[in-house]
């Protein structure tokens, strides 16, 4: 199911806010950072580590994607593209894709809470 491996340096962006998703990746090694936005700055306001996914979120729904994401240190990813979870949902029930989408309006909304 993974496309390609993504090695990134400490200090270099994986993603930001804002911009449109065709992939979401697999963090195999290292660490990064979430930022968002608040004024002209940047403010941290996530880790993500080794084992865990990153920009699901935008992948599966379509939306921009609702934060920034660098590298802390070095980083392995595996890159996972949309058509291949397009393949995985085509063969699910609809029930499992209504909650996947459910899920991910609740979490979006509860994000758009969060005051930095």
């Amino acid at each position: 199911m993974y496309h390609e491996i993504l090695n990134l340096e400490a200090g270099n962006y994986l993603m930001r806010e804002g911009e449109e998703s065709n992939e979401m990746y697999y963090l195999s090694s290292g660490t990064l950072g979430v930022f968002k936005r608040k004024g002209d700055a940047e403010q941290q306001i996530g880790t993500i580590y080794s084992g865990e996914l990153v920009g699901e979120m935008s992948f599966i729904d379509g939306e921009p994607r609702s934060a920034t994401v660098k590298a802390l240190g070095d980083c392995e990813l595996k890159v996972i593209p949309k058509d291949a979870l397009q393949r995985y949902l085509g063969g699910q029930p609809k029930w499992y894709k209504a909650l996947v989408q459910t899920l991910l309006d609740r979490l979006r909304r509860a994000n758009s809470r969060v005051r930095i």
